[in-house]
This record gives C-alpha cells, sequence and structure tokens, in this order.
C-alpha cells in the first residue's frame, strides 16, 4: 500500500465532529449520574436497581495495581470522564434506514465503510455513536426465523424476560472486577443477538462502535443467547478519534453457547492513543458447545483484555485467537482464560503479539482444569515479534491443573524479524519495507483467516498502518 492511501486510510479513524449532544451527563461516577443515565432511558425499576449495586461494589473495589508488567492506570481518572452523552438526534431508538441517520454521524460511518460492508457481506447492522445506538438493521430472511438482533437499550423494553435473567448474573456479574462494576452503573447501548434453537445464521451480524466526544466513556453492553444447536458469528469494530485529554472504554460481553451451539465473536479494534481500554467478555458453554473468540487488539494506550471461557458442559470446547500490536508509548495487555468445569472438554489459545519503538506486549493467561474434567485438553501457543530493542514482550501463563487425566500442552516463542527472511525476499523483488510488512502478514495470518475476507483486508491495513514510520 503506498504512503498516500496509508494516509487516507488513517484519516478515516481520525475523522471528527463537532459535538451535537441532547444530553450530557456530569463528570465522574455517582449516584445521581446512575440515576440520570437510568430515568433517561425510561428503564423499569430492576435495572436501576443493578445500577446502583454495580455503582456500590465499584465504590468498594480498589484499582488493579499490583499485577506484574500490567499498565500503568495512575493517569486514569474516572472523576474526569463523561460517562453518558446521548447525540442529537430525532428519534430516541436506532433507526433501520440508512438514510434516517444524522448527515455528519451518517458521513462517520461511510468513511469507516460499514454500509458498504452490511451490503456485501452482513446479515445484520448496528452502529453506536458516544452512548447510543443511532443504526440497527436485520435482514428480514433471519427475523423471519425468530432472529433478534437489536440494540440494549430496545432489548430491556421488548425482551425483559431473556435481559433479567442474563444480563449480568451468572455470566459477568458485577462483584468479578472494578471495571465490571463501573459497565454495570452506567452501561449504554450495545447489541442483543438471541437465535432460536437449530437457526443457522449463515452471514455475520456487526456492531460498530465509535466515540466522537473528547474525555468520555463509552461502555456499551453485548448480550448473546444462542439456543441448542444454533450457529452466530458476531463481529464487533471499535474506533475513536485522537485528543489530547483521555478516554475510557469499558464495555461488557455476555455469551450462552446453548448445548451443541456454536458462537464466534470477532473483534478488531483501532481505538485512538489516548483511550484506555479495559473490557470484560465471557463465554459460558453447555454441553457440545463451541465458542470462539478471534481478536485484534490495535491502538489504545492500554489495553487490558481477557476473553474468557467457562465450558460447562460435557464435550464443550472453545478456541481464543488474539493479536495485540504496540508502539511507542503503548502497553497491551492481553490473553486468555478458560475454565474446564466438565469432561472431555478441550480448548486452544493462540496468541500473536507485535511491538515496534519501545512498546510493550503482553499475554496473560488462565487455563483451569477442575478435579472430576477428566479425558480433557488444552493447548496455549504464544509468539512474539519485535522490531527493536527497545520493545518488550512477555508471556505470563498461569496453569491450575487439578485432574491428573487431561493433556496439557503450552509453548512460547519471542523474536526479531530476522535480516535473512529480508534479504531472500529482496532477492524475489521486494523492497525492504514491503518486506517486512509481508513477513508481519504471515505471522498474523491464524488471525486474518478466522475473519470474512473484508475484515481480513481490514485488519491488514491497521497493521501496516500501525508500522507506518517504523520501516527502514
Amino acid at each position: 500500500m503506498s504512503s498516500e492511501e496509508l494516509t487516507k486510510n488513517q484519516e478515516r479513524f481520525d475523522h471528527k465532529n463537532e459535538e451535537r449532544s441532547a444530553l450530557r451527563s456530569d463528570k465522574g461516577l455517582t449516584e445521581e449520574v446512575v440515576r440520570l443515565i437510568s430515568e433517561d432511558k425510561g428503564e423499569p425499576d430492576w435495572m436501576l436497581d443493578r445500577r446502583l449495586r454495580a455503582l456500590e461494589h465499584y465504590q468498594n473495589m480498589p484499582l488493579p495495581t499490583d499485577w506484574p508488567g500490567q499498565p500503568d492506570l495512575t493517569e486514569l481518572d474516572v472523576d474526569e470522564i463523561i460517562p453518558y452523552i446521548r447525540p442529537d438526534v430525532e428519534a430516541r431508538d436506532a433507526v433501520d434506514s440508512w438514510e434516517d441517520v444524522p448527515d455528519d454521524i451518517k458521513d462517520t460511518f461511510e468513511k469507516l465503510g460499514i454500509p458498504e460492508a452490511e451490503r456485501e457481506s452482513l446479515s445484520g447492522v448496528g452502529a453506536q455513536y458516544e452512548s447510543e445506538v443511532v443504526y440497527q438493521n436485520m435482514q428480514e430472511q433471519w427475523q423471519e426465523k425468530g432472529v433478534v438482533f437489536m440494540n440494549m437499550d430496545e432489548a430491556v423494553e421488548k425482551h425483559p424476560e431473556i435481559v433479567r435473567e442474563h444480563f449480568m448474573t451468572r455470566c459477568v456479574p458485577p462483584s468479578d472486577n472494578k471495571f465490571a462494576a463501573l459497565h454495570g452503573a452506567v452501561w449504554s447501548g450495545g447489541s442483543f443477538v438471541y437465535v432460536p434453537e437449530d437457526v443457522t445464521v449463515e452471514m455475520p451480524v456487526q456492531a460498530y462502535f465509535r466515540m466522537n466526544s473528547e474525555g468520555m466513556g463509552q461502555f456499551e453492553h453485548t448480550l448473546i443467547v444462542a439456543e441448542k444447536g444454533s450457529e452466530v458469528h458476531y463481529i464487533e469494530g471499535c474506533s475513536a478519534p485522537k485528543y489530547g485529554t483521555h478516554n475510557l472504554h469499558s464495555g461488557g460481553v455476555e455469551v450462552f453457547v446453548g448445548e451443541d451451539a456454536h458462537v464466534q465473536y470477532s473483534t478488531v479494534q483501532n481505538w485512538s492513543k489516548n483511550t484506555f481500554n479495559l473490557n470484560t467478555k465471557r463465554a459460558i458453554a453447555e454441553k457440545g458447545g463451541r465458542m470462539e473468540w478471534v481478536s485484534g487488539s490495535m491502538g489504545s494506550k492500554a489495553t487490558m483484555l481477557y476473553p474468557c471461557t467457562i465450558l460447562k458442559g460435557r464435550g464443550a470446547s472453545a478456541n481464543h485467537i488474539s493479536i495485540a500490536f504496540a508502539g511507542e508509548g503503548q502497553n497491551i495487555d492481553t490473553g486468555a482464560k478458560v475454565y474446564h468445569n466438565a469432561p472431555h472438554t478441550n480448548s486452544t489459545i493462540e496468541s500473536k503479539s507485535i511491538s515496534k519503538d519501545g512498546g510493550r506486549t503482553n499475554y496473560r493467561g488462565l487455563v483451569h482444569i477442575s478435579d472430576g474434567a477428566h479425558d480433557s485438553s488444552t493447548s496455549v501457543e504464544c509468539d512474539a515479534l519485535m522490531f527493536d530493542n527497545e520493545s518488550i514482550s512477555d508471556t505470563m501463563p498461569y496453569m491450575e491443573i487439578n485432574e491428573s487425566r487431561v493433556d496439557v500442552a503450552h509453548e512460547a516463542t519471542v523474536g526479531k524479524i530476522g535480516d535473512e527472511d529480508v534479504f531472500y525476499l529482496q532477492s524475489r523483488g521486494l523492497d525492504d519495507d514491503d518486506a517486512k510488512r509481508m513477513i508481519v502478514s504471515g505471522f498474523i495470518e491464524p488471525l486474518t483467516e478466522e475473519l470474512p475476507i473484508e475484515y481480513a483486508v481490514e485488519l491488514n491495513r491497521l497493521i501496516e498502518l500501525e508500522m507506518e514510520g517504523s520501516l527502514g
């Protein structure tokens, strides 16, 4: 890709609109702010009660500060974050016609390629701007089969029984960690996906989350319920323009994989370098259920992200694939957690990381095999690629094995781009920069091959943007 093309590609993400908000909360996390959010949404009392309980957990929990090598969170001042901004759109509910989206917001998403992706490769699309979903659409063929894809605020109103049963109860309770509690108190927007028994959604559904305002927090919640024998692929994209003050992204994801169901959750994140990206993502897989996490983490000042799968039922399985890219001033701390709580369960974790210009990447993972989870297996593979001697890459796997009849494997490698590899590709007609880009593309191939072609291409473009200026 030429320098001019890379510049145009970056402009898509750096684009920012003049802020237009219909409602903007005060900074910080107080009971008054929580009540304001709930009242503005017209929520039932039970949701407000959950928000207030989450707020209490948040106030009683310390920041995580004692993990070896973790990102420095002391620069993050939640009291300076605006947790809720409702954009100035005419309708409170997300519209289902792209033409009805306000022009400036529509222009932002068009620059990011959202409508084009919907037309070419998706069965449904949701687009969130600031704290609210502004566009949501599901193709009619899936609606006729009972598939539900709507924003979470609408789901609270239209599917209260399902939401009340699953929302931050068994999967990600607010007591899990400080940022899960923060999320539970001020969550807004996000996606609700329900797939009935034995229904296969053959094309992915996607949600794209965009922060436009300076100093804000985005706290979308994604809830996916896949009934017995169903199948769905959910794709999440995230971005924000760069500002001089810090932004915070603290999303929550809960996935319920029914018996013999299959869910793939793919994320391509390109937050700006002023964003703290602190999420909690977890799935529970029943008997024979299969959960796949595919994650690409670029951008952000600091990321702490460890998708988790609880293998609850016999024969359940999990596959975690992730890539992290850290440049100057970035600390990308990612990994995976898997709990084998039943026999004949299996998991694979494959982590790829790239660091340059003094950036730091870290794999932090946990595999737990419970007593009685016999004939289970797990394999963990961590590979790191560094551009220079100033960059840092660590691997911190932790395994708790309480059952003897299991197979456990772990492998970790770290290395620099080799002069011999570059020389070989140059001898085949490539220049130095193109040779290094090809090596990196091959390194991340296990991730890109799990994505639809349009998103694999986009991920490679993002990697090239991160590499720009570091080659040669």
